[in-house]
């Protein structure tokens, strides 16, 4: 006799589902309490180290969850196979939230417990992600399965610091920061086009299969470079290379009316960060402004205008609904990428005000994603208003 699903509600119909709610919620928490931390006004005994901890939450605990819920609803499209519904997909949710909360039981739990339930996350995702490829022959998409265990090994060499294994914590990150970066750089050539086709009748996009491909392997050279602690002229001269190639890239699959279209500026705006990185990457490699605005050009300002605006893409197309933003969340997208400008491009300008834009940055990101949460929870929550399964 078969058991009765204990999750059978609408949330856990598919991944997108579950995973962006989560992801909503992580990227206002975690900010809350990293700015807390920030500024001295909260304290806790942690697992990890501040800064530690905040790389790790953003890039393995919000910007994972992101890339979770994506794979397990693009690899039931790409296969026609089901991913996880249900029960097991609640399982793997909780055992994120896990990952989540056990490290500021330190010092009541094992740090090696610690270590093992949050870094069993992603081979369990490249798992169940592997399944359907597998069944259905699409060897092709087993790359995948090999950037999640990447992610996995950057994950690993992170906790193996916070163990007292090694001094790799900081390669770790470095590690995780190519892998996504690499990872939207393949999905962007992918769906960009498409999505453009889509987003705009009558548009054709021609693809270049040479172009893509230089774009992800300069990409792979410049934060090779950067993981062997490469820098000067040599890393200067391959992220010129790669912002430039990226840049002939995007050119390629622009057209003017992309403007006047929310779900799809969106995106081109986070590959233009993705952009501005390898060309802040130029100026670091010669001292010329801290490696840390490259870096949040990349992540703040790539991954996390990039994760928003597929999000809100993807949860309308899974749903039903039409393919057109609100105009609540046209202001989201507006919100994260001043958020953006005010972490990355000000400090520039201002340096003495440092860390009055980083507090400025935080109001900007967390109203953004407060609208996000409020727009699509509910969406997110309730069945599929067209009658389908998903």
């Amino acid at each position: 006799m078969k058991s009765q699903p204990i999750f059978d509600y609408p949330i856990f119909a598919l991944g997108f589902r579950a995973f962006f709610i989560l992801a909503g919620l992580a990227a206002l928490i975690l900010i809350v309490f990293w700015n807390a931390l920030f500024n001295g006004t909260l304290t806790s005994e942690h697992y990890f180290p501040n800064n530690y901890w905040h790389a790790h939450e953003m890039l393995l605990g919000y910007a994972v969850a992101v890339i979770a819920g994506f794979l397990l609803t693009a690899v039931k499209n790409w296969t026609g196979k089901q991913t996880i519904t249900g029960d097991p997909l609640a399982s793997l949710c909780l055992l994120w939230l896990y990952g989540r909360i056990l490290p500021f039981y330190a010092g009541e739990l094992p740090d090696a417990l610690i270590a093992l339930v949050d870094f069993s996350f992603l081979p369990a995702l490249a798992y169940q992600v592997s399944k359907p490829i597998i069944a259905a022959k699409q060897h092709r998409n087993l790359f995948f399965i090999g950037l999640l265990l990447l992610l996995a090994v950057g994950n690993g060499l992170i906790h193996a610091q916070m163990l007292g294994l090694a001094n790799t914590a900081t390669a770790g990150i470095q590690l995780v920061v190519a892998t996504i970066i690499i990872l939207i750089l393949i999905i962007a050539g992918r769906v960009f086009p498409f999505f453009t086709e889509r987003g705009i009748p009558g548009t054709l996009i021609i693809r270049n299969p040479q172009l893509d491909n230089a774009s992800v392997a300069s990409a792979i050279i410049v934060f090779a470079l950067q993981l062997f602690g490469m820098s000067g002229t040599l890393l200067a001269l391959a992220a010129l290379i790669a912002a430039a190639v990226n840049i002939a890239r995007l050119s390629g699959w622009y057209v003017k009316r992309v403007l006047y279209v929310p779900l799809l500026w969106v995106l081109y705006a986070g590959y233009s960060w993705v952009i501005l990185g390898f060309m802040l990457t130029v100026l670091s490699a010669y001292s010329v402004v801290a490696p840390s605005l490259a870096l949040h050009a990349f992540t703040l300002g790539g991954i996390g205008v990039l994760t928003l605006g597929m999000m809100a893409r993807v949860s309308l197309g899974h749903t039903g609904r039409a393919m057109k933003a609100s105009n609540t969340i046209a202001i989201a997208f507006v919100l994260i990428n001043v958020a953006a400008l005010f972490r990355v491009l000000l400090p520039i300008a201002m340096p003495g005000w440092y860390e009055n834009l980083i507090y400025v940055s935080t109001l900007f990101w967390l109203a953004a994603f407060s609208l996000f949460v409020f727009v699509y929870a509910p969406i997110l929550a309730s069945a599929r208003i067209d009658g389908q399964e998903g």
